[in-house]
């Protein structure tokens, strides 16, 4: 028999699986990370290139102060050649200059510097400053537009009221911005997908454990209770944790199954033995009643003979009853009544009692003093009758037999032998069956099921030793000791 149940979903790798899951999560974690370092980045970079732009501003702005200069003098100084060189000529022929050099007259328009008229750029820087004095005024440099590009501007106020404004264009940062963008963008591209494949591979490797349980449990489900999920190479600690657990769990799964499976297969032969048991008595007397209905038992020897007959059957469907209701207590773990009680005393009514029922029977026993063990007196009684019973129904009655009780390693131990014919091999290991009797012999089979019962309620054991010819030894193992 093999359980039954809905058969697991087969696996799927792609995005709603936790595989594309935790690849989709860690991708989009390192993409957020990388937008936010590249933005930070840019922007540190753009603050520090206007930084060194509006220093070099001011330090010119600075100079051109501090020396007093008029523009006359700055006309006349052989230093011009030089300050055309750097500002004038860059701006000729090129509408977009990286820095511009202008001054401006007392209305604020581009005059000439050096005898050259000023250029586009210059006048367009001059239209676009508007107020020199506010712009001189003002530590730190402004922003301006020429032909579409943005400049940065600051102005300096020569002895003779005449201004001087220097404008440096941002198109170098603005374009080197661009490829440090396009640069990150690309390097955090290329990790992106670098990452993507190394999750993949990691979580494959990681989720190998979780695979093998889905391929366990898919097993067990098909009926094979014998698989446990595998130990990886490189388990982690979580992960193996659950392999411990769930393979736990399947152990204790399959013991209770195969637990189950045994007592059912038990119950089925247990109600057929029992009914068959129960049909022999009741079959007798269903007959004799249909005789005494009939009108056949017309002498009173016959109806006391069959009386007799009916009384009998009924005694041993009684005594099959009582065993039967003695087991099922057993099976429900009964609350066993405790006390202290002498082994060694019971051993010997029970000697008695078999030389009051069988006199020429041998019988001798080795106990002496006083054995106590906190147990149920009426259990150990029923225990020790069954076994002398047992070797009083099935062994000859001048068969020797002998009765001990003996403490040795921390238990008491009880034994019955006799020196009847025994038991074979196959015979003793069914001994404690359910309405089992060797070689089809007399009695209902359920006293040593009884036996074995009791003492396994009393935490104890009991052990069958067997030869054919050489008798039969019970022996019940009990934990020593008593309570006060």
């Amino acid at each position: 028999m093999r359980p039954v149940g809905p058969r697991p979903r087969r696996r799927r790798h792609g995005i709603h699986s936790l595989r594309g899951k935790l690849t989709l999560a860690n991708v989009g974690l390192l993409a957020v990370g990388v937008v936010v370092a590249t933005a930070a980045s840019l922007m540190g970079m753009r603050h520090y290139l206007l930084g060194q732009i509006d220093t070099q501003l001011i330090k010119t702005r600075e100079s051109v102060v501090d020396s007093r200069l008029t523009m006359r003098q700055i006309d006349s100084l052989a230093a011009l050649a030089l300050i055309r060189d750097h500002f004038v000529q860059a701006t000729v022929g090129s509408p977009r200059p990286d820095s511009v050099f202008t001054a401006l007259g007392s209305r604020g328009e581009a005059v000439p510097i050096a005898g050259f008229a000023p250029t586009k750029a210059q006048r367009a820087l001059a239209a676009a400053v508007g107020d020199p004095g506010a712009l001189a005024a003002d530590p730190t440099p402004h922003e301006v537009t020429l032909h579409g590009a943005v400049y940065r501007t600051t102005s300096a106020r020569l002895a003779d009221g005449t201004y001087l404004v220097f404008a440096t264009s941002t198109d170098p940062l603005h374009q080197g911005v661009a490829k440090a963008l396009k640069l990150d963008l690309g390097v955090g591209t290329l990790l992106l997908a670098l990452l993507a494949c190394l999750t993949m591979f990691s979580v494959r490797r990681r989720m190998r454990p979780l695979e093998d349980m889905v391929e366990t449990s898919s097993a067990i489900a098909e009926g094979d209770l014998t698989r446990r999920v595998p130990s990886s190479h490189h388990p982690t600690q979580e992960v193996e944790q659950l392999r411990v657990a769930l393979n736990s769990m399947l152990h204790q799964v399959e013991t209770a199954y195969r637990t189950r499976e045994r007592s059912a297969s038990q119950l089925r032969r247990f109600v057929a033995d029992a009914s068959h048991e129960l049909r022999t008595p009741l079959s007798a007397i269903r007959g004799y009643l249909q005789l005494y209905d009939k009108g056949m038992l017309t002498e009173p020897d016959e109806r006391r003979r069959a009386w007799d007959r009916m009384n009998a059957e009924v005694d041993r469907m009684g005594r099959l009853v009582d065993e039967l209701l003695t087991l099922a207590r057993l099976d429900q773990r009964p609350q066993l009544r405790l006390r202290n009680v002498d082994v060694v005393r019971l051993v010997r009514d029970a000697a008695e009692d078999l030389r009051a029922q069988q006199p020429e029977r041998p019988v001798t026993v080795g106990a002496e003093g006083v054995l106590l063990v906190h147990a149920d007196e009426s259990g150990l009684r029923q225990v020790l009758g069954n076994l002398v019973a047992n070797v009083r129904v099935h062994t000859p009655a001048d068969v020797p037999v002998r009765l001990t009780a003996e403490r040795t390693d921390g238990v008491v131990r009880l034994c019955v032998r006799d020196r009847g014919p025994g038991l074979a091999e196959e015979d003793a290991a069914r001994v404690f069956d359910r309405f089992f009797r060797a070689g089809g012999g007399a009695g209902s089979g359920l006293g040593m099921a009884i036996v074995q019962g009791v003492v396994e309620a009393h935490n104890g054991e009991v052990t069958v030793r067997t030869d054919p010819g050489e008798g039969l030894a019970v022996t019940v193992t009990l934990p020593a000791g008593a309570r006060p």
